[in-house]
């Protein structure tokens, strides 16, 4: 994706089966999960750099000594700094002679995250700042060890006022920061009364405080909680988290719209936002590795015992397809398929631009997340050329006009051509506030490889995903132009972002979106500037339905216009006005015909369709548009 943007966070979860000094027998250390954590999440970090944070639940603690324990950071490389600060404070007690590895319950006693399970969160900052508040996971305390409670999650609500609103309602006073905060409290105060439920029948039966104090650890019913919870809750999620009591938690919301994805053996069950991770920190093979279904909370009870429940009815499966365009890392398998499957994708928009003529087109990609797409492209070009020549070949014998020089034409030419034509030079220092010199940076964010293409040749570049076509203005076009092409290709593997995301992407101002500014500009060159005033009064009429009741106001907008005619005018915007070139720039998407032939499993396309898996969608585009046109900054959800 040529235009930065922050997107969904990455969670892990480590839980130990076993005792301590199992791992250290085995495996050399006591921290054996303490190190998975680590790399859990050092495999996940391209899903946030603006903060973590960690905690770890002691099992069996003594009373009097603390066993849940957090840390979070939002400093430079965050996750390093928190590992490098506990390991140094782990050495301290190991010089001083407090613990002692090859004793595993030293380690236990005196260590905060000597501990038997882990939590990890890695943050992008989005509607909560990029506070030391904000991070995850989220800590609400107690006395009582079943009323404790840590959680982490990728997620937004589209109804966090509602939420709150809910436990106004009850009485409570919560703290308006972020979603992470409503659904702690919702989840908290159903802890509460499943506590005091639990804790009167055990009471009731004559127990004496030793036995009830064993039955509230064990018989809480955290899957009710859940349930009694999340009634309410409109968005996409994969929430973490656990309990004072030991019992341990992943949930994932009844559309699947946030991936999830866990394991269990006899020493381990994790959890983690990829599947590759998985596979490499714990050496995993591909069908061990399960997907969290969707609307069911798997719980690992304090006595090691994992449970798989329902706690919402699963409903149309709408799996976010950026995952698999863009969030996710490249590296699992089906991903990587994927990712190719979208690059052939675009041959044959491609190939009638360039009326195939490959010996006169250059192929590149630019930013480097678009790598896979390409190959794909070029493989799909390639078997296209090669049917030509095939055909060609087969038609020639027949006709008995097959000659030497025939097949030396058919083969030796108009094959492909690629190169390496651009790649980031440097990383923008956003410290440097004058703006003339920002944008100066900005510009050089990307070079070119100099003499790969000439004025003879059309320039084509794969782009997974073009969202605010800024750095298409600002930087790769102007770069590209360098070549003096007389034609440029920017080819999207993905379709036209038009509309808001409210379920973990930060794209929640829809006059951000190049396809949305397009349209506008169209509408009013076609004297339909009175459809966006209808389009807002219609949006402002619904701003106080129910969610269920609410329709998608916006998409009469780009009803009124061709995808073709958007994609040109997106083509005349990006275009550089300062640079002394004279080719054309030319912007291809991917059709959403093709995103679902290469996504089959990952059908979630409402930024582009408009289609939203929730009722709560509908009151966020709409919300989006009455911001846009009121021209307020204020966020959507």
């Amino acid at each position: 994706m040529s235009d930065p943007i922050k997107h969904e966070c990455g969670v892990a979860l480590v839980r130990l089966k076993k005792p301590l000094n199992y791992y250290f027998e085995k495996y050399g250390t006591p921290l054996h999960g303490f190190f998975k954590l680590f790399l859990l999440m050092e495999k996940q970090h391209n899903r946030g750099q603006d903060g973590a944070g960690v905690a770890a639940v002691k099992l069996d603690v003594p009373a009097g000594d603390p066993y849940m324990f957090r840390e979070r950071n939002v400093k430079t490389n965050p996750l390093d700094q928190i590992f490098r600060s506990l390991l140094k404070k782990y050495r301290k007690l190991n010089d001083e002679g407090i613990v002692f590895p090859e004793f595993p319950a030293t380690v236990k006693k005196h260590f905060d995250f000597g501990a038997e399970i882990y939590l990890g969160h890695l943050r992008y900052g989005t509607s909560g700042g990029y506070r030391q508040s904000a991070c995850h996971p989220f800590f609400r305390r107690s006395s009582w060890p079943t009323r404790n409670l840590m959680l982490a999650g990728n997620f937004n609500m589209t109804n966090t006022t509602q939420l709150n609103d809910s436990l106004i309602a009850r009485g409570q006073h919560p703290i308006f920061e972020t979603d992470t905060q409503a659904l702690l409290e919702k989840i908290g105060f159903h802890l509460d009364e499943a506590h005091e439920s639990l804790y009167h029948q055990l009471r009731d039966r004559g127990m004496s405080g030793e036995e009830m104090a064993r039955h509230m650890l064990d018989d809480l019913d955290l899957a009710g909680v859940i349930r009694n919870g999340s009634q309410k809750w409109d968005g996409g999620y994969t929430l973490i988290g656990a309990v004072g009591n030991g019992d341990s938690f992943v949930l994932r919301d009844p559309a699947g719209i946030r991936p999830g994805f866990y394991f269990e053996d006899d020493e381990i069950f994790a959890v983690a936002s990829e599947r590759a991770p998985l596979m490499t920190v714990f050496d995993k093979s591909l069908d061990e590795i399960h997907e969290v279904p969707a609307g069911h909370v798997l719980i690992m009870k304090r006595n090691g015992t994992l449970i798989d429940t329902e706690f919402r009815e699963p409903v149309a499966k709408k799996s976010c397809s950026f995952e698999r365009i863009y969030f996710s890392r490249g590296n699992d398998a089906s991903i990587y398929q994927e990712r190719k499957n979208l690059g052939g994708g675009l041959v044959e928009q491609i190939a009638k631009e360039i009326n195939d003529d490959y010996e006169h087109t250059v192929f590149g990609f630019i930013p480097n997340t678009a790598e896979i797409a390409y190959y794909g492209l070029l493989e799909n070009l390639r078997l296209r050329r090669r049917k030509e020549v095939k055909d060609a070949l087969l038609q020639a014998s027949k006709e008995g006009t097959l000659t030497e020089d025939l097949i030396d034409d058919l083969i030796l030419k108009n094959w492909p051509r690629s190169e390496k034509v651009a790649h980031k030079d440097i990383k923008l220092r956003t410290f440097i506030g004058q703006e003339k010199w920002r944008n100066d940076l900005v510009s050089h964010v990307y070079d070119i490889s100099y003499g790969v293409a000439g004025p003879e040749d059309t320039l084509v570049c794969v782009d997974d995903s073009i969202v605010r076509g800024t750095t298409l203005r600002k930087s790769i076009l102007k770069i590209l132009a360098r070549l003096n092409p007389k034609k440029i290709i920017i080819a999207s593997t993905a379709p036209q972002v038009r509309y808001p995301d409210c379920y973990g992407i930060d794209m929640s101002q829809i006059g951000n979106f190049i396809a949305f500014e397009a349209t506008i500009a169209l509408l009013k060159e076609k004297g339909q500037a009175g459809l966006i005033k209808d389009v807002y009064q219609a949006a402002v009429a619904q701003a106080d339905k129910p969610f269920s009741e609410m329709i998608n106001e916006v998409q009469r907008l780009y009803d009124a216009v061709s995808t073709d005619e958007v994609s040109a005018k997106i083509a005349e915007l990006v275009t550089p006005k300062d640079v002394d070139w004279k080719g054309e720039v030319v912007v291809l998407y991917q059709t959403v015909k093709n995103l679902h032939k290469a996504l089959p499993d990952y059908p979630g396309d409402w930024y582009f369709t408009g289609n939203f898996p929730t009722p709560g969608g509908y009151s966020v585009v709409n919300r989006a548009f009455i911001n846009y046109y009121e021209n307020s900054s204020a966020r959507s959800y």
